[in-house]
């Protein structure tokens, strides 16, 4: 895919970037692959705000997209379709029943190629295998934590993971973050990197178009006053309060420290930290 800017001609196209959506070859969606998708504003059941900066934007249907690829037969892509649920596009497939469905469009993956998903089948762009299948050194994307429950990896615009080496039961796969993890062999993968390698490079140009998209403002605690966030306060522009202190969330923890939980179960699985040393 590529790129569009526009001529300044307004302060929001100055600094506007967007997608020029080459690749889309249908605008409408299937209906029957379609389901309503209520908007929660970032509350929970009890009505209490969990989520900040989250409400508002347009209106969404959530497109059903098979990550199980548990269908073992050649399907045929129909179209390549915008997705606004997610950062890459969508590709819609037809079986030779009739049935049709939506995966993840990797890179080079156009209408009137052939899919299939098994484990004798080809290591090309599109198809679905286990991992004991796949050549080392392949590009994956769309991987199972467990087997059947569903690709769960390497999902989002640009993403890709690479097969570096298999033990026993077990595949290691170089994460998109550098973190090195195990997965069981029996857990089914994509062949390729998703698509939309450019999403990263898309500039919005106003507030406005952020607000479509369910984005709502963010204030700096800084600017807020000591009962509404830990950094607040202080005459003038102050550093917390009018003393120096760390920089908190708004409930207190100090930023920068690592969250992920003293000895997690799945630690067992992390060959490599992504920010080893």
């Amino acid at each position: 895919m590529s790129l569009k800017s526009f001529k300044p001609t307004t302060p929001s196209n100055r600094y506007k970037v967007l997608p020029s959506f080459d690749e889309i070859t249908k605008s409408t969606p299937e209906k029957k692959l379609l389901e309503p998708l209520r908007k929660s504003g970032g509350r929970n059941n009890n009505g209490r705000i969990t989520t900040r900066h989250i409400g508002g934007g347009h209106k969404r249907h959530y497109r059903l997209v098979d990550f199980h690829r548990n269908r073992h037969e050649a399907a045929k892509v129909i179209a390549v379709e915008y997705d606004p649920n997610r950062t890459c596009r969508i590709a819609l497939l037809q079986y030779q029943d009739g049935t049709k469905s939506y995966i993840l469009a990797p890179v080079g993956l156009g209408p009137g190629m052939t899919v299939q998903s098994g484990e004798g089948v080809a290591p090309k762009v599109g198809n679905a295998m286990p991992l004991k299948n796949v050549p080392l050194g392949t590009a994956i994307h769309n991987i199972e934590i467990r087997p059947g429950s569903g690709g769960k990896v390497a999902r989002s615009a640009g993403q890709q993971a690479v097969l570096s080496n298999r033990d026993g039961e077990y595949a290691l796969v170089k994460m998109p973050s550098g973190e090195v993890r195990r997965f069981r062999v029996d857990c089914y993968c994509t062949i390729g990197q998703v698509g939309n390698t450019q999403h990263m490079n898309e500039s919005s140009g106003k507030a406005g178009r952020t607000r479509w998209m369910g984005i709502r403002p963010t204030v700096r605690g800084m600017c807020m006053n000591p009962v509404d966030h830990p950094n607040g306060g202080g005459e003038g522009k102050s550093k917390s309060g009018g003393g120096r202190q760390h920089l908190k969330s708004p409930w207190g923890h100090v930023k920068g420290q690592k969250t992920r939980r003293i000895r997690k179960p799945s630690d067992t699985f992390i060959v490599q930290r992504r920010k080893s040393k």
